[in-house]
């Protein structure tokens, strides 16, 4: 059992008081995790137009394969499918260059402006409601509904947005 692990006895968890809290939940329910991700939406719109405008071409080169096929010759079907083919690939670059430029930005913004909030905000609540232990929700196997304290997490992060 956990508890024995511990160290503790029944006596002694018996007079614990114990939350958990899911910390990357409480952050991204955050009014500034919300700004911040329009922040980065912003940041990125022009590539993930382009992305869009590569699908949208994609597609429409599709079409007409699929359209013409008919009345195509074969280099024409083959020139039209390496087309495809290099968008395909284009495409492929693009989209992984954008999503791992848009993680590494994130983690850069929330990191920066979030991890020392966060435990500001787990101290306070532990000051303010008298917690003995503060787990992460990923330690435990089960979390009922009385322990866990992400909600509050996430409303402390909101007040000292405010402030």
């Amino acid at each position: 059992m956990v508890i024995v692990a511990l160290g503790f006895g029944a006596s002694a968890y018996a007079e614990m008081k114990v939350a958990v809290v899911d910390v990357e939940s409480a952050i991204m329910a955050s009014e500034e995790a919300k700004r911040l991700r329009t922040q980065l939406l912003e940041e990125f719109k022009s590539d993930q137009e382009r992305v869009r405008d590569m699908l949208s071409e994609r597609a429409a080169l599709i079409e007409r394969a699929q359209k013409d096929v008919e009345v195509m010759s074969d280099a024409e079907k083959r020139k039209l499918q390496q087309q495809i083919d290099g968008i395909n690939n284009d495409l492929v670059y693009h989209q992984q260059k954008l999503q791992k430029a848009l993680e590494d930005r994130q983690a850069e913004l929330f990191e920066s402006l979030l991890n020392e909030k966060v435990q500001r905000a787990i101290e306070a609540l532990v000051l303010d409601e008298d917690y003995d232990i503060v787990i992460p929700r990923q330690a435990a196997l089960y979390v009922g509904d009385l322990y866990n304290v992400t909600r509050k997490v996430t409303e402390r992060l909101n007040e000292m947005d405010e402030s």
